[in-house]
């Protein structure tokens, strides 16, 4: 006799083997019945199929038998062409509803068999459940179905009519040509909108007339709904872009000077912001729209509405930006009738006004946006003021440059439009910022200087500043003429050119040069004119001399020939 752990080894082995076989016995048993199923499945799809398709050929030769009947007769013979054409559309309007229906049993049976259902027995149940009265209900609803897609045929056929004298009527309106495209491309839109979403309603209605099952209807109205808010906010979109390019065209058409329409090419530059910004809030709308129809997404349907809101605080900023800098521009900070320093001081200070509402209010922006996400920006700010502090400990020398330019703006140590030399640099000033002031040379080189660099300055646009002129004369001219000419044309400028504000000054002898005496002369001009007007007063001195026969001397070369040969003695 074998032992005991032998023979529990022996009916251990046994049963693994069993289960093992039953396993296997029970994989094939399912997997011979889910085949099973599948080729049932397949039949009754094909059998299904094939009756309708039978039943709409039944129909189609029963409505070509009548109408051809019906021309046989004297009483339709001369509708003979008529009755042609309604044989053709009849006949295609036969194969959409065959198509439709078609399409409606396919999607029937997939829902079906994505529920693991068996198809012969949901057909078994559902011929079980029909009444008496089930066929008579089927041909109605087919008459109700026939009836209404011939409604809809017309229907869609009359409403593009209807569009097309619109779009006309549109394109001819204040006979502005500009919005033409967007006008057409709009009425187009719409004209394939109302084919297609009629086109889906009547399946939706159809659906209903034959009895399908109920998920079908909802699942047919949840397309509807789909197609309509993608299709409605695509036309709105481009309706919007018509109406905005016809609103742009109103708008430069009827710009006068005693209207606020003056203002609109100041404001121009935010048409294409706005016509973006109200495309991106349109297609969140229709997301938000779509994603409430399909159940597993609809949870992402509550951050639509606050995408809308964070697009509308950022257009009206940029227009609350616009607005200002057109009010600071027009009322407060106006450069007409202005001149001299002043102007030059509006100059300086508005691109600085200007910067400080714009940060302002896209700071206020900044907070209405983290407000919408529910953010507390309280904290925010504050770790925003620390990051400030510790990142200004180690940017001391971009402090220095703001500090040195708020010193620079308000000491007036100089402004836009000023004739500056500092270091290296010099230069008309075209701008100061609060970090760097740009020097254009008079050469076009352009000198882009840190605030906090720039030590000793010469402003040459202080109140005035003079033109020097010196010029050399002959050794043997004379000086008291030489001076009455110089005072002569210093007093002809003055009357003649409005920078002068004295005539011109005769200081005296500068200088005994090699071949020439230096005369100085000073003319008191207006701050930042003393390039042109010593430009000038050259001319006029040259004119002068020569009119007065006062040579001014200029390099001369000498050249000397001796004749070293001895004259021969005679």
């Amino acid at each position: 006799m074998p032992p005991l752990p032998a023979l529990a080894s022996d009916a251990l082995s046994l049963k693994k083997t069993s289960l093992q076989s039953l396993d296997r016995d029970a994989f094939h048993t399912y997997n011979s019945s889910h085949m099973h199923l599948l080729y049932t499945n397949a039949f009754v799809i094909v059998g299904e199929i094939g009756l309708l398709f039978l039943v709409g050929l039944f129909i189609r030769n029963l409505f070509k038998m009548m109408l051809k009947i019906g021309i046989s007769l004297p009483l339709f013979r001369p509708y003979k062409e008529a009755l042609h054409t309604v044989e053709r559309q009849g006949t295609r309007l036969l194969k959409i509803i065959f198509f439709c229906a078609t399409g409606g049993l396919l999607l029937t049976n997939g829902v079906l068999i994505y529920l693991q259902k068996d198809l012969l027995s949901q057909l078994h149940t559902w011929m079980s459940h029909i009444s008496p009265h089930f066929w008579a209900d089927i041909i109605l609803g087919v008459i109700k179905s026939l009836g209404l897609a011939a409604a809809v045929y017309y229907g869609t056929k009359r409403i593009h009519a209807l569009l097309m004298a619109g779009m006309d009527h549109a394109k001819a309106y204040e006979q502005i040509k500009a919005n033409d495209e967007s006008i057409e491309i709009a009425f187009q839109a719409l004209d394939t909108i109302q084919q297609k979403a009629l086109w889906l309603a009547y399946a939706y209605a159809t659906a209903h007339f034959l009895k399908l099952p109920a998920m079908t209807g909802a699942f047919l109205l949840i397309i509807l709904k789909i197609y309509l808010y993608i299709s409605i906010g695509l036309l709105v979109v481009k309706a919007t872009t018509a109406a905005i390019d016809s609103l742009d065209a109103l708008s430069t058409k009827y710009q006068r000077d005693d209207n606020l329409l003056r203002y609109y090419d100041h404001l121009r530059g935010l048409v294409p912001l706005m016509r973006r910004c109200l495309e991106y809030i349109i297609y969140i709308i229709v997301a938000t729209l779509v994603s409430m129809q399909v159940e597993f997404i609809a949870r992402f349907a509550e951050y639509g509405p606050r995408a809308v809101q964070v697009i509308g605080i950022f257009f009206l900023s940029r227009v609350a930006v616009e607005v200002i800098y057109l009010f600071i521009d027009n009322f407060i900070l106006k450069t007409k009738d202005i001149s001299g320093e002043v102007l030059q001081r509006h100059l300086t200070l508005i691109p600085l006004i200007k910067s400080l509402f714009k940060y302002i209010i896209y700071f206020v922006a900044f907070v209405l946006i983290l407000k919408t996400f529910h953010l507390n920006p309280t904290p925010i700010l504050a770790g925003a003021g620390i990051v400030g502090v510790v990142v200004g400990l180690g940017a001391q020398p971009l402090i220095n440059d703001l500090v040195s330019g708020f010193f620079i703006i308000f000491e007036n140590l100089f402004l836009v439009g000023d004739y500056i030399e500092t270091g290296g640099a010099s230069g008309i000033v075209e701008a100061i910022d609060i970090r760097t002031t740009r020097l254009r040379h008079t050469n076009g080189q352009l000198y882009i200087l840190r605030n906090g660099q720039i030590n000793e300055i010469v402003n040459y646009s202080k109140k005035y500043i003079y033109a020097v002129v010196e010029v050399g004369v002959a050794y043997d001219s004379d000086l008291n003429q030489v001076y009455a000419t110089l005072e002569e044309v210093g007093k002809k400028i003055k009357e003649e050119n409005p920078d002068v504000l004295e005539p011109t000054q005769v200081r005296g002898l500068k200088d005994f040069g090699e071949s020439e005496l230096t005369i100085r002369t000073t003319t008191k001009v207006k701050p930042g004119a003393h390039m042109a007007v010593s430009y000038d007063l050259r001319k006029r001195i040259k004119e002068a001399f020569d009119h007065d026969n006062i040579e001014i001397p200029f390099p001369r070369r000498v050249v000397i020939v001796k004749n070293n040969d001895a004259n021969p003695v005679s």
